[in-house]
């Protein structure tokens, strides 16, 4: 995970991850952003589409992310805590994530990685906001076509 050094989740652990550049698949940006912010190459085959979040406050839409989950092999050594230029990486047991008195991570991680964890099905997770809290999350199967 990685805990970021700028807005707007500095000081939240969180995963990897950011833009997708003109003319790149989204699975490609997986794997750039991967090795940009952790250093690790991740092969196309070791990554896995999950679904999408997105985020709304009353009338507006405030974009989304594509949710990924990337294989690496056990046998990888990989020393962390590690300070980069986004911020620190570090491993962080699953329990750890999703304990429910953690405030250190993300605040939609807990409704999103469960699910995505043990489920072969991908979902849309749509949260909603009011001045600036989670006050309603829809789940849905999402069907691709």
């Amino acid at each position: 995970m990685l805990n970021r050094i700028n807005a707007p989740t500095m000081g939240i652990w969180n995963g990897v991850g950011g833009k997708i550049e003109k003319g790149e698949t989204i699975e490609r940006s997986v794997q750039r952003e991967i090795a940009e912010e952790t250093g690790i190459q991740i092969e196309l085959k070791d990554i896995t589409y999950k679904g999408k979040v997105t985020w709304h406050e009353e009338d507006a839409d405030f974009g989304g992310m594509y949710v990924f989950l990337a294989e690496v092999s056990n046998r990888l050594k990989y020393d962390t805590p590690l300070k980069t230029d986004e911020g620190i990486l570090d491993w962080k047991k699953i329990d750890w994530v999703l304990d429910v008195k953690n405030q250190g991570v993300g605040e939609c991680i807990p409704y999103f990685l469960p699910i995505l964890l043990k489920n072969e099905q991908n979902h849309h997770y749509s949260f909603y906001y009011k001045e600036n809290k989670v006050v309603d999350v829809v789940i849905e199967e999402e069907v691709l076509i």
